[in-house]
């Protein structure tokens, strides 16, 4: 576990909104303890700069403007386990939210979060723990719980997956809507739906939950 106190908690700054990161620089800045080290405004931008910069905290929203922060937690927490990833979002659904947990990101927090609060929770994941924003934490968890449980005994069917199929599942996992996919792919929504639907009767699964922990457990990075 890294020891907080040990030198200024090094922050990279991940969000399409720039007014957004000034605010942050400022109030990080201006807190003591920390920081900024770069900031990013797209998927692409937040991994290579977490792995030039050195973080030990990224700040990551759910959806930048050419992909999902999830993916990106994902790529950066394969290439850099020892950099901590807190989601600060205000896009509170409970998939999006599971799939940032099954990216591997130390936290959830919302937008909507205190000044105080967030500088808590940045430093309480720097200091190796993890943490969730306390409207979605209870359900979350709980959903988490029973479909990890769930999935040990959830095996296909004998039917294998195509290769659109393995691909639309794997955005499912990075917590992306249908519509998102159909653009990612290049589909129409109705198409995505279609394969989702084979995916889910394969699977013997019947929400994008399981199918995203499913995808995890199965399909691991």
């Amino acid at each position: 576990m890294r020891d907080p106190c040990a030198h200024p908690i090094r922050l990279l700054m991940v969000d399409d909104h720039e007014v957004l990161r000034l605010g942050l620089r400022t109030l990080f800045s201006e807190a003591g303890g920390f920081e900024v080290v770069g900031e990013a405004g797209t998927m692409a931008e937040a991994i290579f700069k977490a792995r030039e910069l050195d973080p030990d905290v990224i700040l990551m929203d759910v959806r930048l403007p050419d992909g999902s922060g999830v993916e990106a937690c994902r790529e950066i927490r394969t290439q850099r386990p020892q950099t901590c990833v807190l989601f600060l979002t205000s896009y509170a659904d409970d998939d999006a939210v599971l799939a940032t947990i099954l990216a591997g990101a130390q936290g959830f927090l919302l937008k909507e979060v205190g000044s105080d609060e967030l500088l808590r929770a940045v430093r309480t994941v720097a200091g190796g723990q993890s943490i969730l924003d306390p409207a979605v934490t209870q359900r979350v968890l709980a959903r988490v719980q029973t479909l990890s449980s769930s999935s040990t005994s959830t095996e296909p069917k004998g039917e294998a997956l195509s290769p659109q199929e393995h691909r639309v599942l794997a955005l499912v996992a990075e917590g992306k809507t249908n519509k998102e996919i159909a653009g990612a792919l290049n589909l129409s929504e109705k198409t995505v739906g279609n394969y989702l639907g084979n995916v889910f009767q394969k699977l013997n699964i019947t929400r994008r939950s399981q199918a995203a922990v499913y995808f995890t457990r199965h399909f691991p990075q």
